[in-house]
């Protein structure tokens, strides 16, 4: 006895509202080289990080060695300054490009996305010229008793 059978329809869910959280890679433009920056930075930053880590915690005494002497002897040593300043500018830029990105997945409103990605800017770009101005222009001789 031979059977058939029909063969069964399948139906696409329904289509709904798309429930993913966040934006898809970008394809191109500035938002696809900020995406590239993001991953190399991180990456960047997690050897800067761990070799900040190692130095000033790990090695030696440990963290109880650290005092402003300790730094104002480490930053006579150019490496050194351009081994923090890079830390800390790496890390302002990745955390602002960050907010940036939290601002356009959650901010619905294009005036009010604006506004407080131009607070973040303002806020990273006064940060970087802070520590840039520390960074470069900080003279241990100038503090008697630091070296």
């Amino acid at each position: 006895m031979a059977t058939t059978t029909s063969p069964r329809t399948t139906q696409d869910p329904p289509a709904g509202p798309d429930r993913r959280v966040g934006r898809d890679r970008p394809v191109g433009g500035a938002e696809l080289w900020w995406w590239l920056f993001m991953r190399i930075s991180g990456l960047v930053l997690l050897f800067l990080a761990l070799g900040h880590l190692v130095v000033m915690h790990l090695t030696g005494t440990g963290a109880e060695r650290i005092n402003f002497g300790f730094v104002a002897t480490r930053w006579q040593n150019p490496m050194w300054r351009t081994w923090d300043w890079m830390l800390l500018m790496l890390a302002l830029i990745h955390g602002i490009n960050g907010l940036r990105n939290i601002t356009l997945d959650y901010v619905t409103r294009a005036g009010w996305r604006f506004v407080i990605t131009m607070a973040f800017y303002l806020i990273g770009f006064f940060l970087m010229v802070l520590g840039t101005i520390i960074v470069v222009t900080f003279d241990p001789s100038k503090w008697p008793g630091a070296v």
